[in-house]
């Protein structure tokens, strides 16, 4: 038996300066940091008593003679990545909900793949990981994602991703007093809308405006660099990184129509007529978790005005993808 588990993440600036096609012909940067949310992926050998070869639950149980039949794209392309031929039973487990904008997906391709890894008695790189599962999405799956959701699951913290117009990426852990962590995160709330959505439709048509919007783009990849100096600058005021969320916001919602939504920029108006000094929608957009900065004099006042919404208690984490368990012969 074989357990990883991989954070989830909160981006904070520069998403969309992550797609392929915008950083290869203009680069690309992230400030993103993964939390203590997780999923989990417990692998094993699937013993040859049964009718079917693999077995795999998720929301879904699925059981199946061939990896072709499995329904789960991820699960399927990653086990033909793997080129595995032996029978699998695997579970996927979350702290929170999936499609709801904090790179669920990615780590449950990084967490897979970091799993047979292990399976196989290989030990594996961040960066390998990382660059592994960006290839299954993007390439074997086709899917219209990022590249920060992969990176940040199988690396963890608060991070600057660079990404280069080679397709190459570097990772820099973002160096600020704890005091400062401290503060900022004091400053934040995390809120789930109460509805998921299907991020790769939203994705794409981020992805067919991006001719049609490079300011925008220019502008939230210029947002990184001043957000880590206002971190790394102790004599500015953290509100200034809240502020620097909203018009981030502006920004992202110009990117597709599909980005926001007449209820999402409700919820929005609501907590800064409440006190709310910025914050976004996580991920592409629809819906699933919006992130909110205020002082945290302003919290329960906007916790009640949004009672309707579930308010999610979170820490930021250090740790990437990790074996939690090892027993690869099922001991």
């Amino acid at each position: 038996m074989i357990i990883t588990r991989s954070p989830f993440r909160i981006s904070f600036f520069g998403g969309g300066t992550d797609y392929p096609r915008w950083f290869r012909e203009h680069g690309g940067a992230v400030l993103a940091t993964t939390i203590d949310k997780y999923c989990y992926i417990s692998c094993r050998r699937l013993p040859p008593f049964f009718t079917h070869k693999h077995r795999i639950v998720y929301s879904r149980i699925e059981n199946v003679v061939d990896i072709d039949e499995i329904e789960h794209p991820s699960v399927r392309a990653v086990l033909n990545w793997a080129n595995i031929a032996e029978g699998l039973d695997i579970h996927r487990d979350g702290d929170l909900p999936a499609r709801s904008g904090l790179g669920s997906s990615s780590a449950f391709t990084v967490g897979l793949a970091h799993a047979l890894y292990a399976l196989r008695g290989e030990m594996v790189s961040p960066k390998t990981l990382a660059s592994d599962a960006i290839h299954i999405e993007q390439n074997l799956i086709g899917e219209n994602v990022g590249s920060q959701d992969q990176i940040s699951a199988a690396f963890g913290g608060m991070n600057l991703i660079d990404f280069r117009r080679d397709g190459s990426f570097d990772v820099e852990p973002v160096i600020v007093p704890p005091w400062r962590l401290d503060e900022l995160h004091g400053h934040l709330l995390l809120l789930f809308t109460g509805f998921s959505r299907i991020a790769d439709a939203i994705a794409k048509s981020t992805i067919d405006n991006v001719k049609q919007r490079e300011q925008e783009q220019f502008q939230m990849r210029g947002m990184v660099d001043e957000a880590i100096s206002i971190l790394a600058n102790p004599n500015t005021p953290i509100e200034a990184f809240g502020r620097l969320l909203d018009a981030s916001w502006q920004y992202k919602r110009r990117l597709s129509d599909r980005v926001s939504t007449p209820h999402i920029d409700e919820i929005y108006e609501a907590a800064i007529q409440a006190g709310a000094l910025g914050g976004k929608i996580l991920g592409a957009g629809g819906g699933g978790f919006m992130l909110l900065f205020a002082k945290p004099e302003h919290h329960a006042k906007i916790r009640e005005r949004l009672k309707h919404l579930l308010h999610v208690k979170f820490k930021f984490d250090t740790s990437g993808s990790r074996i939690v368990l090892y027993q690869p012969n099922g001991l």
